[in-house]
């Protein structure tokens, strides 16, 4: 058994930006705030999906191009090579659960040159 409680973790950035509850042993767990303004570049993972479920404010997500906005009860995953790019585009702070799986022992995320207003092209396609 494992538990613990999110007070526990720290933001990598403080007040902000993921923070892991769990790291393995077959799935990797958090919770993410992305403040007013802020975006998180966008990126794919090649093995790994990742989960979100919003629990506060609201996030507009592009997934290879596509603009979603995940709020508070929308869950969004984003299979193994789709690109997701956040942007808190709102006045108030985005707070989501996300799960990555399986857990890997090295990191899988690939970073793309791209931001909304580009064209997109998916890699492979």
């Amino acid at each position: 058994m494992y538990m613990t409680h999110e007070n526990e973790h720290e933001y990598r950035f403080g007040t902000h930006g993921p923070k892991y509850l769990t790291l393995g042993p077959n799935v990797d767990l958090g919770v993410v705030v992305i403040t007013p303004g802020e975006h998180h570049p966008c990126h794919k993972h090649t093995i790994q999906e990742e989960s979100f479920l919003g629990l506060e404010g609201e996030c507009a997500v592009y997934v290879d191009g596509e603009r979603v906005v995940i709020t508070p009860g929308v869950y969004l995953r984003c299979d193994p090579n789709e690109a997701h790019y956040f942007r808190n585009e709102g006045d108030v702070p985005f707070k989501a659960v996300f799960i990555k799986a399986p857990h890997l022992e090295e990191k899988d995320s690939v970073y793309i040159d791209w931001e909304p207003g580009q064209p997109f092209v998916k890699e492979g396609v």
